[in-house]
């Protein structure tokens, strides 16, 4: 008996699903630490805010949401796949990233400068006061900023799977964010105040992180020319569809925003604060699983596996929330207050949307990681087509309509990037010379 035990004990299939086991319950016990205190805040948001000054907060993060988009233009996954190949070396992979960071503070500075009359127009059409509307504009930029820089600091340790340095990080940002919105939007009910509160314990987090980074990257090293041109490789070929993106993944938002009333995008704002509990599974894709693929060899059997394997394991995670949701809707509702009791079957449908967004990206995420780009001349027609056909199938001036053309185009989307994703994968050439080619650091 004993040795069927040790048999057992030492298998190697057994250990590594023991290993998985213990990363992701370490790794699942800080995340739902952090998310529960992003959603404790996000609570406090909207039970203290006004109506009005909700639909503030939310145009601004919709506009955050976006602004962050259009200033990665891609650079974050060219860079995850370069230090994929370089993670080993810490000086190499501070190229790298060194690379990959002035070049999103150039496009930072653009995006800046396309996003901010927009967001300026949206609030004073929601009827917000210009001293208002300067001071939310002017709080946007200190969350912007960190934006900018902390998906990339986190590259090194992700790649060198130091899952705890992440969490530590996360979870502090996270407590500091709840004292501050606690203190300060109880006493100040602002929209202004509330972003502020979001913004700063951001700004410190990724002082500490970059701090934290430096046994894994080298961050004195300079920008490499040719890294430069390897990562703008990609950028080129998405950029095109990350402004398609930077748009449609805030669709709901843009339409209510124009068509509905202030009360309306309140509503929305609220309900897809609920749903904001799938970020947890989409970090732990992005720490855990989007890496370790990244580093997987070029063998086309092994990834098409993994690929079906991840993205299978999450619809089945997906139908089970959605079933969740439906069935606790008035208890969910209860938790964002008397306002916005009744949206029971909206609550469902931002869910389901919320699903369909996170099965999107996890199936980019994975493809993705390992330096393929879909065509945009291929994805945005497609996407372009799905919101006109979902234009004319739904009515897009009710809240209802457009929800329900945002689940259209987004099974449309994950459709997409399923297809693409197998297509890619199935065709990878084996591990030689032209798929491990190591750029010169001169």
């Amino acid at each position: 008996m004993k040795n069927i035990a040790n048999s057992f004990y030492y298998n190697p299939k057994y250990k590594r699903s023991l290993q998985w086991f213990k990363l992701i319950a370490m790794t699942g016990a800080a995340q739902v630490l952090i998310q529960a205190l992003g959603l404790i805040s996000g609570i406090l948001i909207i039970r203290l805010l006004p109506t009005a000054e909700y639909a503030f907060y939310t145009l601004t993060n919709a506009t955050l949401g976006s602004l962050t988009v259009l200033a990665d233009g891609g650079i974050s996954v060219a860079v995850m796949a370069q230090g994929g190949k370089y993670w080993v070396s810490r000086e190499k992979l501070g190229v790298v990233i060194s690379t990959g960071l002035d070049l999103r503070r150039k496009f930072g500075i653009v995006s800046l400068l396309i996003a901010i009359p927009v967001l300026f127009y949206l609030l004073r059409h929601h009827h917000a006061s210009l001293l208002f509307t300067i001071l939310i504009v002017l709080s946007l930029i200190p969350a912007f900023y960190s934006a900018l820089s902390d998906s990339l600091l986190e590259i090194g340790p992700k790649l060198k799977q130091d899952i705890p340095l992440l969490q530590k990080n996360q979870v502090t940002t996270s407590i500091a964010r709840l004292i501050l919105t606690t203190v300060t939007v109880f006493i100040f009910p602002w929209t202004f105040i509330a972003i502020l509160g979001s913004g700063l314990p951001r700004m410190w987090a990724n002082i500490s992180l970059k701090k934290l980074s430096r046994k894994y990257v080298d961050f004195s090293q300079k920008p490499d020319p040719a890294i430069r041109k390897e990562i703008l490789k990609v950028v080129k070929r998405s950029l095109p569809e990350i402004i398609y993106y930077s748009l449609s993944g805030q669709i709901t938002i843009w339409l209510i925003s124009f068509f509905g009333s202030t009360s309306s995008v309140a509503q929305v704002g609220a309900l897809g604060r609920i749903s904001m509990v799938l970020s947890l599974f989409g970090v732990l894709t992005g720490t855990l699983i989007v890496p370790r693929f990244a580093r997987l060899p070029n063998k086309s059997n092994l990834l098409i596996k993994r690929f079906f394997q991840t993205n299978i394991l999450f619809l089945v995670f997906c139908t089970a929330i959605i079933g969740i949701t439906w069935l606790f809707s008035n208890q969910l509702l209860w938790i964002l207050g008397k306002n916005y009791s009744g949206l029971n079957a909206l609550l469902v449908l931002s869910m389901i949307a919320a699903c369909i967004g996170l099965l999107i990206g996890v199936a980019w995420g994975l493809y993705s990681s390992r330096g393929y780009i879909i065509n945009p001349l291929i994805s945005i027609p497609i996407n372009v087509a799905s919101i006109v056909c979902g234009a004319f199938l739904f009515k897009i001036s009710t809240t209802y309509g457009i929800y329900i053309l945002n689940i259209f185009v987004g099974t449309i989307q994950l459709l997409m990037h399923i297809i693409y994703g197998i297509y890619k994968l199935y065709t990878v050439e084996g591990d030689n010379d032209k798929n491990n080619a190591v750029l010169s650091f001169q």
